[in-house]
């Protein structure tokens, strides 16, 4: 028998698409609760608490408005769960991560025949994937184009997708839904607590799951915040769902939400840590007390602030969301993103590169929302960029930050 040594893992910078930095608050409501029991008086408080805050973060007023337990793949396992075999469904896609949103859909959609023909890569018939080319947006005008050819039950789409950095057109999506009687679905894992949005000013979509370690920031393996409409749930219960533990009503159920109403007391729940509540408990509060609308501001500000430096680094910027840049290396160095990312995991510089074709760079700022934070986030990169051979103008980068956090300080 082997017994290994205690694990370390050193502190590092997590500076690509996800997971952020967790708030030391937050870690430290996790390491401090109690061991209590599950249904201490304090862990259904919380969890009350915790669907009450979400819903002000979601701007909503859906009842059916939760943590799912697990990362922001629970969430959209759930939130795709109303899709049945034989289902029309379409899927737009535009990035790595709306892709495989497109493969779920295309699982829960296939029929017996279809699973067992392709179990791993079903194609099914009922579903039609719009692929928009990498770097590029889902306009409105796609999804109208698409809806009024097709008339599917469903439709989806990612907000913010991460693959490519793209921000997609929510309010085309919605309003199309609309218009043409398809029931939205949208994957807000990476716009939830970066963006400023109500999900209530979308009548189109009717489903929403996001994660918690983006714009929430709280560990991973907390909850994935979802929120239902009362139409996506009444079409639930009509047709059923071949999932148990991802089943939207059954899981409201741990949440004290019963027939569509709050249960005042709490009920019984699926063994919720007390732990995992604490600390998704405090990421809600340091959300609503920082306020989301100043939180997108200072994601807006910040990101500009690092477009700006690696612009004096020679990169070529494709992206336009404000919590992640993707980028083209200068020509000098094209097709060494990969040996450019290595290099700086290797410093516990956590920057990433796109999962799929053409590779390009990516580097996030997730809850690094200061001057210091972006700062050493572009020294980090610069100087990995010089340590592959690359010249970089040092004092234009200098110039770009100071100019930035020059003006803005002069404006206060």
């Amino acid at each position: 028998m082997t017994i290994h040594p205690q694990l370390t893992i050193p502190e590092t910078i997590a500076a690509g698409p996800g997971p952020g930095n967790t708030d030391a608050r937050v870690l430290a409501r996790f390491a401090s609760s109690g061991m209590a029991d599950h249904m201490h008086p304090d862990v259904l408080r919380g969890m009350a608490e915790c669907k009450e805050m979400l819903r002000d973060v979601m701007g909503t007023r859906n009842v059916y408005t939760f943590g799912v337990a697990g990362t922001g793949w629970s969430g959209l396992d759930m939130m795709f769960s109303a899709v049945m075999p034989g289902d029309s469904v379409v899927m737009f896609v535009n990035g790595t991560f709306s892709g495989i949103d497109g493969l779920t859909v295309r699982m829960k959609a296939a029929t017996a025949e279809e699973l067992a023909a392709n179990s791993m890569d079903p194609q099914a018939a009922s579903v039609t994937i719009i692929n928009i080319p990498h770097g590029q947006s889902v306009t409105g005008e796609i999804v109208e184009a698409a809806l009024v050819e097709h008339k599917p039950k469903w439709a989806a789409m990612a907000h913010w997708e991460t693959g490519s950095g793209r921000i997609n057109d929510i309010k085309g999506f919605s309003d199309a839904c609309e218009k043409h009687g398809a029931m939205g679905l949208v994957d807000a894992v990476s716009s939830l607590g970066v963006e400023d949005f109500r999900i209530d000013d979308f009548p189109g979509v009717h489903g929403w799951a996001s994660c918690p370690q983006k714009g929430i920031c709280c560990l991973p393996l907390t909850y994935a915040p979802v929120s239902f409409t009362d139409h996506y749930i009444e079409t639930l219960k009509a047709t059923g769902t071949r999932t148990f533990v991802h089943h939207p009503i059954l899981e409201a159920r741990h949440w004290g939400i019963v027939g569509g109403e709050d249960v005042e007391k709490g009920t019984y729940h699926r063994t919720h840590s007390a732990y995992a509540v604490a600390a998704f408990h405090e990421a809600l509060r340091i959300t609503l007390q920082q306020g989301v609308a100043q939180r997108a501001k200072d994601y807006t500000f910040h990101e500009a602030a690092l477009r700006d430096a690696l612009n004096a680094m020679g990169c070529d910027i494709t992206s336009n969301m404000t919590s992640l840049i993707v980028l083209d290396l200068p020509k000098d160095m094209a097709g060494r993103e990969m040996e450019l990312v290595q290099h700086c995991r290797a410093q516990n510089f956590g920057i990433w590169p796109t999962l799929s074709e053409p590779v390009q760079v990516r580097i996030g700022i997730l809850n690094l929302l200061n001057q210091t934070a972006i700062t050493d986030i572009a020294m980090r990169f610069a100087q990995a960029m010089r340590d592959l051979g690359a010249e970089v103008d040092q004092a234009a980068v200098d110039h770009a930050l100071n100019r930035h956090y020059g003006t803005a300080l002069a404006a206060e």
